[in-house]
């Protein structure tokens, strides 16, 4: 059991009982998934570009990523019907955990002039989605072998039914929100 899991479990689980007045255990809200994106548009010219992405966010997830292709033919792109343009993981169980704890503890504080997480970008469904424009701030990544600075869209998913239930489940787990 990882360091989030039990904090979970022994710390956030009674506050959000206490604060919006669940009777049962399983009505509180959990984390469900989290879901890394980078998008390398740039891949369309030079294919070893998504070998280097997949390397890289295979370091930073912790499991192998999948090639994302394009869904649709777009001559002023140049890109056409299934060439690669990016690629995705989804982190559950442990390994989302222990993401979630490098994010929080050491990725988010390594970002320069950083002054919070924006809290107004739920989804209406308690789902959290951000960028992150730098993928050198995660430690597994050596920073004389990047080649390029690539962006990150990480979502996560919660079992939350509104967005304040989301809100005050991330804030309990230490997200650093700017409001």
């Amino acid at each position: 059991m990882t360091r989030y899991q039990e904090k979970y479990r022994k710390e956030i689980v009674p506050a959000m009982m206490e604060h919006f007045g669940y009777k049962n255990i399983n009505q509180v809200p959990r984390l469900d998934k989290i879901v890394l994106n980078m998008g390398m548009g740039n891949a369309t010219q030079n294919v070893k570009l998504i070998d280097q992405g997949l390397s890289e966010m295979g370091r930073i997830a912790g499991q192998q990523p999948k090639v994302t292709r394009a869904k649709l033919s777009i001559a002023n792109f140049k890109l056409r019907k299934g060439m690669p343009i990016g690629c995705m993981v989804t982190l559950r169980k442990y390994k989302m955990f222990d993401f979630l704890d490098r994010l929080i503890n050491i990725a988010i504080p390594r970002v320069r002039d950083f002054r919070g997480i924006p809290a107004d970008i739920f989804d209406g469904r308690g789902n959290y989605s951000f960028g992150m424009t730098e993928q050198i701030v995660f430690p597994e990544i050596e920073y004389d072998k990047v080649d390029s600075i690539r962006g990150l869209n990480i979502t996560i998913v919660t079992t939350a039914k509104t967005d304040e239930e989301a809100f005050q489940l991330l804030k309990l787990f230490g997200f650093p929100f700017s409001r």
